[in-house]
């Protein structure tokens, strides 16, 4: 039930600005679209039920930290853990490579969690490495190292299979 004040307008504006990312984000962590869709609406529900929004400094990343807090909560409920799905839609770019697309995905899922998440919220979430720091509870530093580290990973593997092709 909405509390009286809720502004419900406002509330459906940062859905629709932030909607997406936080869905990319959520589906990061959890692997499965489904999981990651109820922790999304289940922190735009509480922000209905008249959340806690208005004392926020950044809005952004505070939704950011509400969806990762309400998957690991999620997560430690029903202690599961499940891959990431290949036809998960990380991003749609104008000419679509799907050959490239899905070995991204396979390199991006094999990550270390820590350094996927910092991947997904700076680059797909378009948060600063302070956001990040913030919303995992690490400094910058650690958050623009885990990204540096993550790309290194990428880059290499993604020219190994571009190498391995062209021999072929």
């Amino acid at each position: 039930m909405q509390r009286p004040g809720t502004n419900v307008s406002e509330i459906e504006r940062l859905y629709r600005r932030h909607g997406a990312a936080l869905l990319l984000f959520a589906v990061a962590m959890t692997g499965d679209r489904g999981r990651a869709q109820d922790a999304v609406h289940q922190v735009f529900l509480k922000l209905l039920e008249g959340g806690t929004r208005n004392q926020v400094a950044d809005i952004k990343a505070y939704l950011f930290r509400c969806v990762r807090n309400a998957v690991l909560n999620e997560t430690k409920i029903f202690q599961r853990s499940m891959s990431l799905e290949d036809d998960s839609a990380w991003f749609n770019p104008p000419e679509r490579d799907y050959s490239a697309e899905l070995n991204l995905r396979r390199e991006l899922s094999i990550l270390p969690v820590d350094q996927r998440e910092t991947v997904v919220l700076h680059l797909w979430g378009e948060l600063t490495f302070s956001q990040v720091a913030e919303i995992l509870g690490i400094s910058a530093n650690t958050a623009a190292s885990r990204y540096r580290y993550a790309l290194a990973k990428l880059r290499e593997a993604m020219r190994a299979k571009e190498d391995s092709r062209v021999r072929s």
